[in-house]
C-alpha cells in the first residue's frame, strides 16, 4: 500500500474532486466514499503502482483492468470511473453491504466468497479502518 502524508493528499485529492464528484453521481455512489477509497488506495496519485501491481487512482490490478476496459490504468478519468464501476458491482454483488464490498475490492471479491464474511486478512482489515476512518466518512 502506498502511503503519502496528509497533506500531499489533500492538495492531489482537491484537484482530483470535479471527476470524483462526476464519476459518483454516474455511478450512483457517494462522493465521499470514492474519494475514501482513492485516498486509501493511492493517495490520489495517478501514477501509483502498489507492491501487488495494482495501478493508479483506484488501484486496479491489471486482470480487473482489462475486465472492465481500461486502455491506460494511469489515465485518472478511465481508472476512476472503471473503480467505481467495480466497486458499485460489488456492493450490488453484496446486496449493498459495504464491508463486503470494500473487502472484496481489496482482497478480490472470491476470497470475500470463500470467507462469507471479511476475510481473515491483516492487510484488509487495516484497509477497511482506512477508509472508513476518512475524515468524510459521516457522508457515506
Amino acid at each position: 500500500m502506498i502511503r503519502h502524508s496528509e497533506r500531499a493528499n489533500l492538495s492531489i485529492e482537491s484537484k482530483k474532486l470535479p471527476l470524483i464528484e462526476s464519476v459518483a453521481g454516474r455511478e450512483q455512489l457517494s462522493p465521499a466514499l470514492l474519494r475514501a477509497v482513492i485516498q486509501a488506495e493511492s493517495g490520489g496519485r495517478p501514477c501509483a503502482v502498489s507492491e501487488k501491481g495494482a495501478l493508479g487512482m483506484m488501484q486496479l490490478m491489471p486482470a480487473t483492468a482489462e475486465e472492465l476496459g481500461v486502455s491506460d490504468p494511469f489515465d485518472p478519468a478511465g481508472n476512476v470511473a472503471a473503480g467505481a464501476r467495480f466497486l458499485k458491482q460489488l456492493l450490488e454483488r453484496y446486496g449493498g453491504n459495504l464491508m463486503l464490498a470494500l473487502s472484496a475490492y481489496n482482497a478480490g471479491p472470491a476470497r470475500v466468497d470463500r470467507a462469507g464474511e471479511i476475510p481473515e486478512i491483516a492487510e484488509t482489515k487495516a484497509y477497511l479502518d482506512r477508509v472508513l476512518s476518512a475524515p468524510y466518512r459521516s457522508r457515506f
